[in-house]
């Protein structure tokens, strides 16, 4: 799915992928800061709980964004494609002024609402200034170019990573999550290897990705984010590779960033912290 385009009286709204296992006890970082760009006492808070199996989840994050203030929380557990149907939800949807999906199994995401009135609503209103974020397989699932699944490891190999589409808010990335705690670069390189136009983004837990309207990346969070760049990539294997061997890529650039830090997409400029406290 190709993200909608933005008209010229709206602002895109802000993508927030977070890594997974984001703290939703003590300092809540996090999640308060999408709450502070999202309208703060004033935010009403859509929470799509589809990747998860828990009936819990979605009355969970009620809780957690109801402690941080915001003027409404509430949970819209689309469980099967019937009820990504329902007009009163939608509406509902449309009241927004961001969307959080939830973590579990992204397929489930894909396979319940990709097509659905639910996907194309979440897409416009992204358009139109709605901020959208997720965690985990909420996060996978952001980018036109989802991992679907894969096998672990540092080295990437051949048939290693599945891709499938995602709700399509940018196509300027490809996300994995709970990157360094389940040790997943080489799928990520695996996945970029595919075709380099994405950069890819490497999610440790507790850690978040704020892409703002013009594309640049907050980094907020305990961890880092993993940002692999292969603009300058000069040699790909993988036509060549057979299944299960590992792919020869040469010239990509890989940066660390940690909280505070910034990368703009579109100049792929990275800014550590220190320099942006300096400005």
């Amino acid at each position: 799915m190709s993200p909608a385009k933005v008209s010229d009286e709206h602002v895109r709204g802000w993508i927030v992928p977070v890594g997974g296992a984001e703290d939703k006890e003590t300092d809540i970082g996090i999640l308060r800061r999408f709450v502070e760009i999202s309208g703060g006492k004033q935010a009403k808070i859509a929470i799509i709980p589809t990747a998860s199996v828990l009936a819990d989840t979605g009355a969970r994050y009620e809780a957690i964004f109801g402690r941080l203030g915001v003027q409404e929380a509430f949970a819209l557990p689309f469980n099967t494609r019937e009820e990504a149907q329902r007009q009163e939800w939608l509406d509902k949807l449309d009241e927004a002024t961001a969307i959080f999906l939830t973590g579990g199994n992204q397929l489930r995401i894909s396979a319940i609402l990709g097509g659905t009135p639910v996907a194309k609503a979440i897409r416009r209103l992204n358009a139109q200034g709605v901020n959208v974020g997720g965690t985990s397989a909420g996060a996978a699932i952001l980018s036109e170019h989802m991992i679907a699944y894969g096998e672990a490891g540092a080295t990437p190999h051949a048939g290693q990573t599945s891709l499938a589409p995602g709700l399509g808010m940018t196509n300027r990335v490809i996300i994995d999550q709970h990157f360094r705690q389940r040790d997943r670069l080489g799928r990520l390189l695996s996945a970029l290897s595919y075709n380099p136009f994405a950069v890819g983004l490497g999610l440790d837990e507790d850690t978040a990705a704020f892409i703002d309207p013009d594309n640049v990346i907050h980094v907020t969070g305990s961890d880092a984010i993993t940002v692999v760049d292969p603009s300058s990539l000069q040699h790909s294997s993988m036509p060549s590779t057979p299944q299960g061997k590992a792919i020869c890529i040469t010239n990509i650039t890989l940066h660390i960033l940690t909280d505070g830090a910034r990368f703009d997409l579109k100049s792929r400029r990275a800014t550590p912290p220190a320099a942006i406290a300096e400005d």
